[in-house]
């Protein structure tokens, strides 16, 4: 193996380089990004169930389910909004959704990068052979068979070396993209299923509803208008009738 990444040249480095962090970035969002540690499957169903047998859910616990796991901090980000109302629930929850969705799409930039550029490294070393072999046979290489056979084993080992590391790379790229569009969908998915059951077990009664209360603002100045008026007209009515 070392004997062919000496005869590919100076190109081989940057290859293998690459073929070494397209490697880490593979088994690292291979660990990452597996569903029962971003999105465990029965996590909502626990919550929901502790909100009806308690009634609420303690903040220290909700931060601790925020740190567990990505969908947890969605999850948990809504229930602690839960009493200012639903449009501000939301708005968080999405809020926290796209930093998740974020976090999970860490060095898959990369790995695409390195899918691209692993094969023009290649063709800049097959490019690089062949003119070193045209050199040779200005030199004479046609005496001596072993100047021409050193550029064109450049040529192919830089070539081969490049679609070996960019093949791979590539697929892992496709793969990793399909599945964080998975996760998402899962994140949507979940959230929307925690709203609808905090709804269909009455459990949105107690919040914070900036609407009502101002709308029992205004009927209770109404009312206070309406006594002053009142009062306004049984005094001038006693007031006619002392005249009379």
């Amino acid at each position: 193996m070392w004997e062919l990444v000496k005869a590919g040249g100076w190109l081989m480095t940057p290859i293998v380089v690459c073929s070494i962090l397209a490697l880490v970035i593979i088994i690292e969002r291979s660990h990452t990004l597996q569903f029962n540690k971003v999105a465990p499957s029965r996590l909502r169903e626990q919550l929901i169930t502790r909100l009806r047998e308690n009634g609420d859910i303690g903040r220290t616990q909700l931060m601790n389910v925020k740190e567990k796991t990505a969908l947890g901090d969605i999850l948990a980000t809504g229930l602690l909004y839960r009493q200012y109302g639903l449009e501000s629930m939301t708005m968080h929850m999405q809020n926290r959704a796209s930093v998740q969705v974020h976090q999970l799409e860490k060095n898959i930039n990369m790995l695409g990068t390195i899918g691209a550029i692993a094969p023009l490294l290649g063709l800049l070393g097959t490019v690089l052979g062949i003119i070193s072999s045209f050199l040779a046979i200005t030199d004479g290489a046609m005496q001596d068979p072993t100047m021409l056979a050193a550029g064109v084993s450049q040529a192919l080992i830089t070539t081969a070396a490049g679609m070996i590391v960019a093949i791979p790379a590539l697929v892992a790229y496709r793969y990793f993209q399909r599945r964080i569009i998975d996760i998402n969908a899962q994140f949507e998915t979940q959230a929307g299923l925690m709203i609808q059951e905090l709804y269909d077990y009455q459990l949105f009664e107690n919040t914070y509803n900036p609407s009502s209360k101002t709308s029992a603002h205004r009927a209770s100045s109404d009312e206070t208008v309406g006594n002053e008026h009142s009062t306004s007209v049984l005094s001038s009515d006693n007031g006619i009738a002392m005249t009379s």
